[in-house]
């Protein structure tokens, strides 16, 4: 099987989870239980490649899920698995509506403010319940919500720009 050349990092295995092969996976999806529905997933190697797993079980539990890979039949290879990055095509994301991005398509633009000053780059997004969160990394690090419409004035995907009403100061 092909590896695609659009694929998107959606989750990370944190380690085995009992003694049948079942790994502990924290996923990036909105809700987490969504990663269970692609298939299949796709695990970077230590050695920067990717290799295509079909998820044969899975569920929630806990703060996580857990799921049993083909080829993953007891816990020394579940436990083998941990730290390894969990990727999907972009082709299989659903459609959006307008002003709706998804996170992995926010992370790399270039931030500025609405007089032009650069802020940084996003390094990451996380979720707080209100709202989502900007990690900004610039000269320093920002967190500046994702609010549309407020905090956010422009996102603009083809310039891979963001433009914010923040202060600099902040």
């Amino acid at each position: 099987m092909s590896v695609p050349d659009d694929l998107v990092p959606v989750g990370r295995i944190a380690g085995a989870y009992g003694v049948r092969g079942w790994v502990k996976v924290f996923s990036e999806t909105d809700p987490p239980e969504n990663l269970l529905q692609y298939a299949p997933w796709y695990l970077q190697d230590r050695d920067g490649g990717w290799q295509a797993r079909v998820v044969r079980e899975g569920r929630v539990h806990a703060q996580a899920l857990v799921a049993r890979l083909e080829g993953c039949a007891d816990r020394d290879a579940a436990a083998a698995l941990g730290g390894t990055t969990v990727a999907v095509p972009r082709s299989a994301f659903g459609a959006l509506g307008e002003d709706e991005y998804y996170w992995a398509d926010l992370v790399g633009l270039e931030v500025v403010n609405t007089e032009g000053t650069r802020l940084g780059t996003v390094e990451r997004l996380f979720p707080t319940g209100a709202n989502d969160v900007l990690v900004v990394r610039g000269e320093r690090e920002r967190l500046i919500p994702f609010t549309p419409g407020h905090a956010v004035v422009e996102v603009d995907l083809e310039r891979r720009r963001l433009t914010v009403a923040w202060d600099p100061e902040f």
